[in-house]
């Protein structure tokens, strides 16, 4: 049976944009903004949503990117900053529900479209820019408040003031912040992802391949891509 798990305060949209960065020329889509009315959720994004290197972000496992605005009001506080939606590259603030507490492969109905968690977010240094902040990374991967990818399951549109009804739940107990935490601090339970169905093959590529280097086998461990 669905529950109702919260609502979207805002969805948020944002094309590549370019800039310097190190005294090179760079580009990303990190700059998200609010947009008012249905938005279709399609494929593997938005409507009016972008990647600018596709290799590394996005793709169908992090078609739509959910962060809380709990987290973000923490964030207001732990910086002293006003932080806008859409400030964290997210294509949707939440209210209400527990994203970085959610079960990989659960499945929320928005509108009508169907999305499903996937994987935490990596920061990498595109959000010490879009903070302006050089220590952000590590400041965000401490905090163990990471967000989540989103898959889209069932295309369909979505709006700001939608109610977030989680229609299923997967019988495990690994959640997003399970998966980030693994990552940056316990590498001792990374067998726990790869008994996961709904894991995404990225990162059942990455556990696989960190516990044959352990083992001694010849393997690289490849970190998943950032965003």
């Amino acid at each position: 049976m669905a529950t109702t798990g919260g609502k979207v305060l805002s969805v948020n949209v944002g094309r590549v944009r370019e800039f310097e960065y190190d005294g090179r020329p760079a580009k990303s889509a990190i700059w998200k903004s609010p947009v008012a009315g249905r938005i279709a959720a399609r494929g593997v994004n938005l409507d009016g949503d972008d990647q600018a290197d596709r290799k590394a972000h996005g793709g169908p496992d992090k078609a739509v990117y959910a962060y809380a605005v709990e987290d973000l009001r923490w964030w207001e506080e732990e910086s002293r900053r006003s932080l806008q939606f859409g400030g964290f590259g997210e294509n949707l603030t939440t209210e209400g529900i527990e994203v970085n507490n959610a079960l990989v492969g659960e499945r929320w109905a928005i509108g009508t479209a169907v999305l499903e968690v996937s994987e935490p977010r990596i920061p990498c240094w595109r959000l010490g820019v879009r903070m302006n902040d050089q220590m952000f990374v590590r400041r965000f991967t401490e905090a163990l408040r990471p967000g989540a990818y989103l898959r889209i399951s069932a295309e369909g549109d979505l709006g700001a003031g939608d109610e977030i009804r989680v229609i299923e739940r997967p019988d495990h107990d690994l959640t997003i912040r399970d998966i980030f935490r693994i990552y940056t601090r316990d590498r001792d339970e990374i067998e726990r992802l790869l008994a996961i169905p709904q894991m995404s093959q990225s990162w059942r590529g990455w556990a696989e391949n960190w516990l044959q280097k352990t083992k001694g086998r010849r393997a690289e461990a490849v970190a998943p891509t950032c965003y």
